[in-house]
Parts: structure tokens; C-alpha cells; sequence
């Protein structure tokens, strides 16, 4: 079971809710984030373009533009290598658009996920310089391509690297770190230990948008022209799961208002194909609809059709690649639940349960979908979960490691990089590969080093302030607004209250997989109350705490004795013209 924390930041509420011009429980809110500074805190409530940092303070910025400047200038050709995920799709879509609009002689490549792997690498390389590539730029890779790096130097070819990922780092005697850079022209990371950028958690695409930004200032664009490339950073940076806090506030609200008038044919196409034409595009279909079906290409098929998809100007051409994508993403979903089952299996029978840190192969698993796995079933059991399947290189597996908060993975790893063939990524993901004979000893050495304790392995949910439900209006929930567009690192806000009486039950849907609570407040009205997780187990649970015939009471409408703490969310239901409040429950006791 989970454990429930109030989050209580210490602050001036009546100070903030003045100067700001806001309630107490919104000031609650920004100070629950972290948020103390009456100047951020406006800025968080309104995000605008005019608060992006100015890019050239990124390390080797300017460097970078200058090398590409003097490319497009002398007419040199040039080449983007991204990555086969949207934040990479997003990246190189950013790029390519950016240097097009500059005059420059441009294509890009996407590395196979099967056949390459992640990231640029020899082969590409070999390539490029075969194909008379003056120039590389790397989006959303190259920060752990060492050889890569070196081989295209040594061929000489120019590279810039733009990328957000963790620095390559090892241990010396002494336990201290040691950052390791490639030698490329210019590598251009918030995350380098010597950029003093001061906002480190923009994604691959993020980073690109900003060496566009400065490319347009020395081309002598008008840089508000780069704010039309904010529809595709805005896809990369939801999906690649950021922290939707600072710039990355301002670029997927300013993206999203873009998609939502969007006029891209593939963009348009892919919305229709995945039935949400007519629905407002938000951070969660933008996540969970949208970015999948483009991740799907890159995952079992060749991720140059969600880009084609993205620059085509054709409208049949457009559908065929956005009805391609779908297709794909079903096929997806169908592979991942038969993948999950077949986890779930290994640990409930093979006696990993006791495990702090699940490191599980699977040779049925296709090796694109590993990560999602992952998640997923670190999400289940609480646990970092590192998925590893078959690589096409003999004797070698490879997979994908998502984490909780609690546990650095990307540092945990580093630590076992003597038993590993390739390994990149940050706290909370990874990608790895190593020799099959080798993962015995990787499990047993991740789980001997780890110092989780039982608390840290037991979810928690904090809960931003008790609020009872007599409190809730309609002003309330507007005002919740200025905290959008919601997402990790600044997820919905979550209230609390205890000790609700129940007055009635409906299981609702076609599956019965919608459970609707109304409830009674203290002032004596009702309000309606939406759960959307295993109802089974609600009933289940409500049976052992207050009977059988107590539930069924429930059900019934009839006088009973349930009583419900609760976690939620208030929202606005809008239907035929009516508005009413209700309240989106995620956690009960």
C-alpha cells in the first residue's frame, strides 16, 4: 500500500497571494513546487516567451553556429543524425527545418534501432564521409560517442554535438567523478559541468530549437521566426518526459497553442488517424496518443516515416504515413501487454520479488519496446527495473532501465561499467548492453550496492494540502489552470480529505471500468467523485473493512456505513449545456 504525505513548504501565504494577486491555495500550490521567489512564481503562473533564456550562455553556442554559419555559407554539405524516438524525430525536424530556412545544403539520417542501436556511430560515419559530409550535427545523441567522434575527426569531417544527456562519467580510487567529453568542434549540453546555462532539463529538441535560435540571429532572420519550430519541441520535450518546469513550461504552452492551429499536413493527418480531430491537444493525448504512434515507427519500422510524415507537404502522402503510424502503434500496444505478462511471470515465480532492483532478461521481448516495459512494471512493483532482451550481436543482450526517484540508475549502473558493452542515458532511464555470461553478475552486484530501504520502496503519494470539499467553486478550478500544462515535474494538484460518507455507487462504461462515488459534504450537499482504477479491487477492499452487505447498501442507494479519505483533483464537467463540479479521485483508504 501506498503512504500518503502532506506537503507543507513553509511560506508567506497571505504575502504571496497579495503581491500575486492570486488565492491562498494557489500560493500553497507554488510553494509546494518548490517555487519561493515571488519573480518565479509569476513567471510560472505566466509562462511567456520573453522568459527564455538567452541561448548563447550555453557552453560552445556560439562556437557551434559559427562552424555551421561558415558551412551554409561555403555551401558544404551537411548532415543531422538524430535519434529514432520523438524527442530525436523532434530534434532533427527542429534542425533541418532551422538550416533549410538558412540556406543550407542539409539532409539527416536516423540510426536503426535493431541494426544501429542508439546514437550515432562508425558506421554512420563511414557513410557520411563517403556521401562528401563536410558537416555532422548530432541532436538528442552523441554525448557517449566517443569513437564515433574520434572516426569522423580523424576522416575530416566537422562535428557539432547537440545533445541533453547525462556526461559520460567513472569513479576514481577515491569515489570522486570524473566527466568525460567527446572531442567534437563544438558540444553543445546544459548538462556539460562547465555550461553555465542555467536551466539544465531541456530535452534533445529543446537544445536544437536554441542553437536554431542563435543560427537565426547570426543569419539575420528575425528570431520569432523560430518560435513556428515550437509545435515539434513541444512533442519532444512531452514525450521525452522532462520536468515541465521552467523553459519547458513556456515551450510546450507556446507549442501546444501552435499544434492546436497547427497547418502541417502530417501533424493534421496523424491527429485524424488517431481519432482525436475536433478534441483540444493537451500534454496527456500529446504523451500518450500522439508521441506513441510516432515512436512506433522507430520502434518496428524505420523512423524516417515519422519525419517524411512531419515534412510532407502532400496530403495523400500524409494520411498513408499517419495511418501507417497507427497501425504500427496497435501492433505496438498488443506486443508490450504479451512482453509485461511474461515479466510478470519471472517474478512472481523465479523468486525476484525479494530483489530491490529487477534486472530481468526476456529473450521474447523485442528489444524496442524493453523501456516501455520497463516503466511499466516499474510502476507495478515499485522497483527500478532494468528489461534486457536478445541483441543481434552474438552473445550479447541489451535492454532498457527506468527508475523511481529514489534511485539514481544512471549512477548505480556507472558503477558496473567493467561488465558492460555500451551504456547512456540519466537518473530515471537507461539504455545498456553487456555480454549474456555477464548478467548474473550484473543483478547480483546492482542489488548487493543498492541502499534502498523498505520505505524507499514503498510508493508515496504527497498530496498538496487538505482541502474540503464544501471549499471547491468553479473560480477555484480556473485559477488551477494558471498551473498548466500539467506533466512530471509538475503534476495536477492533489488534494486531500477524510472521512467521507458515501451515499451512492454506479459502475459505469461498457466494462464497468469507470466506478462514480457521490458523496456527501459537511454542509450537507453531494458532489459527484470519478475513480478510475481497479474497481474490483475497490470492492474487494470495501468488503473487508466494512462488509459485504454494507457495499451492496452502496450500491443500492440505501443508508450505509462506508466512509472514504480521498486524494483528488476538481474538475469542471461540461455536458448539454450544464456545468457542474466534480472530482477526479486518484487514491482512496
Amino acid at each position: 500500500m501506498e503512504k500518503w504525505f502532506l506537503r507543507n513548504v513553509k511560506g508567506n501565504l497571505d504575502a504571496i497571494s497579495r503581491q500575486l494577486n492570486i488565492s491562498k491555495v494557489l500560493s500553497r500550490l507554488l510553494l509546494n513546487r518548490g517555487i519561493k521567489d515571488l519573480k518565479l512564481m509569476d513567471s510560472f503562473i505566466n509562462p511567456t516567451l520573453d522568459k527564455l533564456y538567452n541561448p548563447r550562455l550555453m557552453k560552445d553556442m556560439e562556437k557551434g553556429v559559427k562552424i555551421l554559419k561558415e558551412s551554409i555559407l561555403n555551401n558544404e554539405k551537411i548532415r543531422i543524425c538524430g535519434d529514432y524516438d520523438q524527442d530525436g524525430n523532434s530534434a532533427i525536424l527542429t534542425l533541418y527545418k532551422g538550416i533549410t530556412r538558412c540556406g543550407g545544403n542539409v539532409d539527416y539520417v536516423i540510426p536503426h534501432r535493431i541494426i544501429d542501436g542508439y546514437g550515432i556511430n562508425e558506421r554512420i560515419v563511414e557513410e557520411a564521409k563517403s556521401d562528401g559530409v563536410d558537416l555532422i550535427i548530432t541532436c538528442d545523441n552523441g554525448i557517449s560517442a566517443f569513437e564515433a567522434i574520434d572516426l569522423a575527426k580523424k576522416l575530416g569531417m566537422k562535428i557539432i554535438i547537440t545533445d541533453h544527456h547525462e556526461i559520460s562519467c567513472t569513479y576514481d580510487d577515491r569515489g570522486n567523478l570524473e566527466y568525460k567529453i567527446p572531442k567534437a568542434d563544438a558540444v553543445i549540453n546544459p548538462k556539460r559541468p562547465d555550461c553555465k546555462y542555467p536551466f539544465k532539463e531541456l530535452c534533445g529538441a529543446g537544445v536544437a530549437f536554441k542553437f536554431v535560435q542563435v543560427l537565426y540571429e547570426e543569419m539575420g532572420i528575425d528570431v520569432r521566426e523560430s518560435y513556428e519550430l515550437l509545435e515539434f519541441v513541444a512533442m519532444g520535450t512531452v514525450c521525452d518526459v522532462v520536468d515541465l518546469v521552467g523553459e519547458n513550461r513556456i515551450i510546450v504552452k507556446e507549442g501546444l497553442k501552435r499544434i492546436n492551429n497547427t497547418d502541417n499536413k502530417g501533424l493534421k493527418a496523424l491527429i485524424k488517424a488517431t481519432g482525436l480531430e475536433g478534441r483540444r491537444i493537451n500534454p496527456y493525448t500529446l504523451g500518450f496518443v500522439i508521441g506513441p504512434s510516432i515512436n512506433a515507427s522507430g520502434r518496428l519500422d524505420s523512423a524516417d516515416i515519422a519525419v517524411e510524415l512531419l515534412l510532407t507537404s502532400d496530403e495523400n502522402l500524409a494520411y498513408e504515413y499517419a495511418e501507417r503510424l497507427h497501425s504500427l502503434n496497435e501492433e505496438r500496444k498488443y506486443m508490450t501487454e504479451k512482453g509485461i505478462k511474461k515479466v510478470i511471470d519471472q517474478i512472481e515465480m523465479n523468486g525476484f520479488k525479494k530483489d530491490k532492483v529487477f534486472v530481468i532478461y526476456e529473450k521474447d521481448i523485442h528489444e524496442s519496446i524493453a523501456g516501455i516495459i520497463a516503466g511499466r512494471i516499474k510502476d507495478m512493483y515499485y522497483r527500478p527495473t532494468i528489461i534486457l532482451t536478445d541483441s543481434k550481436k552474438e552473445n550479447e543482450i541489451k535492454g532498457s532501465a527506468r527508475s523511481i526517484e529514489e534511485y539514481d540508475v544512471f549512477k548505480e549502473i556507472s558503477k558496473c561499467k567493467d561488465l558492460l558493452n555500451e551504456f547512456g542515458g540519466h537518473s530515471m532511464a537507461a539504455g545498456l548492453a553487456l555480454k549474456r555470461e555477464n548478467l548474473e553478475k550484473l543483478r547480483i552486484r546492482l542489488n548487493e550496492q543498492a541502499d534502498l530501504t523498505r520505505e524507499d520502496l514503498t510508493p508515496k503519494i504527497y498530496i498538496d494540502m487538505r482541502l474540503p470539499l464544501e471549499y471547491l467553486s468553479f473560480e477555484l478550478v480556473e485559477e488551477l489552470k494558471l498551473l498548466e500544462p500539467f506533466g512530471k515535474g509538475n503534476p495536477k494538484p492533489l488534494f486531500g480529505e477524510k472521512n467521507i460518507p458515501v451515499v451512492k455507487a454506479f459502475k459505469l462504461g461498457k466494462n464497468h471500468n469507470t466506478l462514480k462515488l457521490i458523496l456527501k459534504m459537511k454542509n450537507g450537499k453531494t458532489i459527484e467523485g470519478l475513480y478510475f482504477g481497479n474497481i474490483d479491487e475497490f470492492d474487494r477492499r470495501m468488503s473487508e473493512k466494512f462488509s459485504q452487505a454494507e457495499v451492496s447498501n452502496m450500491y443500492k442507494g440505501i443508508s450505509n456505513n462506508i466512509r472514504l479519505d480521498i486524494a483528488y483533483t476538481p474538475d469542471i464537467n461540461e455536458y448539454m449545456g450544464y456545468r457542474n463540479l466534480q472530482i477526479m479521485i486518484y487514491y482512496y483508504r
